[in-house]
């Protein structure tokens, strides 16, 4: 694991510019709007061909009754228990506040390490009035400009200082990424913190709590994963605000990085036109993707509750139909004990390899029980098939004329594959190319 520096700082001192900067992508929510940013958030960052993980954090207004600013405190008090250093981020223009001093104070009983980092400082020449920070306690004192990257450099050397060794290699992240996806408070930061035992995510019945994807590490029998927990994608006219578009392209650039998504329906509401867009684009990404039925355990149960239900997944889900669908509960653990198992399960039919020789065996088999279409007396000859990739599974194949390969007959194959091999879970890519005899 790398060692963790965590940002921390009053609202709107600039701690999401300084994290997209070092992290170099735009992972962040930046708006002047305080509070913006409130869960924890990770990246890592690269510098010298050394490595840290970078921790953004929601600004903390400490001794407020609100309820966010008081889950956000909590979110503070989780990094600093998990970081080695603490960037302490504060205004240059502004000056000390009595707020900077109560962070100050919250960061000295933690007892790690803090660097003091004075922003939106933009001239080389330091005034005065910036080293009045010392009053703060800390013996570092680092002044930059996070929007013009000034003095960056600087404040990564001494971040390594810092460090312990053996840091300085990559290591390929071979973590199974999983993204959660799915409505605004249908439980995906619930799952994420039951998974995890811990209170990782800001967990309250506000619906769109969470902006920014997450990513949480975990390990589980020897595998590695990242869960990904991503804000809940709204109806388009809903979505009125900078701050809601950018959590709209962040959720869909999670689906982007996943290699499997968990789309989490509410049970008590039943799947919605709305559900089905989501669903769509990773289908779309030919993402694995698994259906979870949360909040179970309020549903009212009669005889074929469940088979309606997912009776009523799959009208709605119709392009969906390879996902499984696994009733759970996040708040009594109901069932939570089989969803890494069909995890694993899925991911295995993710990485799964038909040799060309079967391939084409089935294939043979399955032009003698249906014949390919004609078109005025032009029959398509299907020469030979070749699974080309997995993750997810791509199959080529090479026949006469393309046109002449219907996409009823190119669907007909693909439910033979699905018939003789196990791929739940897992959306087939199938293409065509021409090849002359």
């Amino acid at each position: 694991m790398r060692p963790i520096v965590s940002i921390v700082g009053r609202p709107n001192v600039g701690k999401s510019t300084l994290f997209n900067k070092l992290v170099g992508q735009r992972a962040a929510i930046t708006e002047d709007t305080p509070g913006v940013t409130r869960d924890r958030l990770y990246r890592e960052v690269e510098w010298q061909n050394r490595y840290f993980l970078l921790m953004d954090t929601g600004g903390l207004e400490v001794n407020s009754d609100d309820v966010m600013a008081t889950q956000i405190a909590f979110q503070v008090e989780l990094a600093l228990a998990d970081s080695q250093l603490v960037l302490f981020l504060v205004d240059g223009r502004t000056g000390i506040t009595a707020m900077d001093q109560m962070v100050a104070e919250k960061i000295r009983r933690s007892g790690k390490p803090c660097m003091v980092v004075v922003n939106k400082i933009d001239t080389h020449d330091t005034p005065h009035e910036v080293y009045e920070f010392y009053e703060l306690g800390f013996p570092e004192l680092f002044v930059i400009s996070a929007e013009q990257q000034y003095g960056l450099g600087d404040l990564l050397d001494a971040i390594f200082a810092h460090l312990p060794k053996g840091v300085e290699t990559e290591e390929e992240d071979d973590s199974l990424k999983i993204a959660l996806i799915g409505k605004p408070n249908v439980g995906k930061s619930s799952m994420v913190n039951s998974l995890l035992g811990e209170d990782r995510m800001i967990v309250t019945d506000i619906p769109g709590t969470t902006r920014d994807a997450i990513d949480s590490y975990y390990e589980r029998n020897g595998r590695s994963y990242t869960l990904i927990d991503t804000a809940g994608l709204r109806r388009q006219r809903s979505v009125d605000t900078r701050i809601e578009k950018y959590s709209v392209l962040r959720t869909l650039s999670s689906v982007d990085r996943a290699d499997l998504c968990l789309f989490l329906i509410d049970a008590k509401e039943g799947p919605s036109e709305q559900d089905a867009k989501i669903a769509g684009y990773a289908h779309d990404q030919r993402k694995a993707s698994i259906i979870v039925l949360n909040k179970w355990d309020l549903v009212e149960k009669e005889t074929n509750t469940l088979r309606n239900m997912e009776e009523r997944i799959r009208q709605v889900l119709t392009f969906n139909h390879y996902a499984p669908i696994l009733s759970v509960s996040v708040k009594t653990g109901q069932r939570m004990d089989r969803l890494f198992s069909l995890i694993e399960a899925v991911d295995e039919h993710y990485s799964f390899r038909i040799s060309t020789g079967l391939l084409n065996n089935l294939v043979r088999d399955a032009v003698v029980m249906n014949p390919p279409p004609t078109d005025k007396g032009n029959r398509l000859k299907i020469f030979y098939a070749s699974q080309v990739s997995t993750r997810p599974p791509k199959f080529l194949f090479y026949v006469n004329d393309a046109e002449l390969m219907h996409f009823s007959y190119l669907r007909y194959l693909e439910n033979q594959l699905r018939k003789n091999f196990d791929f739940t879970g897992v959306a087939l890519q199938l293409e065509v190319r021409e090849r002359k005899e």
